[in-house]
């Protein structure tokens, strides 16, 4: 029997929960709300993380681009979804919320751009 404390992250409450775990079993307390039963039991089966980055850009007044994870990312391939956004450079003028590179690492998560710094001009 494993038991650990976690800390749940799904709203700002931020509910210290004692999570026990004895093979398949995981018993939760501590929450106040069912998402934070949920939380423990990904963060102890699969835990996933958000990135949030910049990539280069081919622009010389702006070098560098906010990006983000389209969605959450399981939390062992950070490194590899790191490694391909260390990779690229943006060399079109895209606006927030398109993306980068589609499905980064086969996850089917895209890299998608958080900001307008290279948004098109209007015609």
């Amino acid at each position: 029997m494993n038991t650990q404390t976690l800390v749940c992250i799904n709203c700002p409450r931020g509910c210290t929960m004692q999570v026990t775990q004895d093979g398949d079993t995981i018993a939760v307390t501590g929450n106040f709300c069912p998402r934070g039963e949920q939380f423990a039991h990904d963060e102890l089966t699969c835990p996933k993380r958000t990135i949030c980055s910049t990539v280069q850009t081919a622009f010389p007044d702006t070098p560098v681009l906010p990006c983000r994870v389209s969605a959450e990312i399981p939390k062992d391939k950070i490194f590899d979804v790191m490694n391909e956004i260390n990779r690229i450079k943006v060399d079109r003028r895209i606006a927030r919320g398109d993306t980068i590179l589609a499905n980064v690492c086969g996850l089917g998560v895209d890299i998608i751009a958080t900001s307008d710094l290279l948004k098109p001009a209007k015609e």
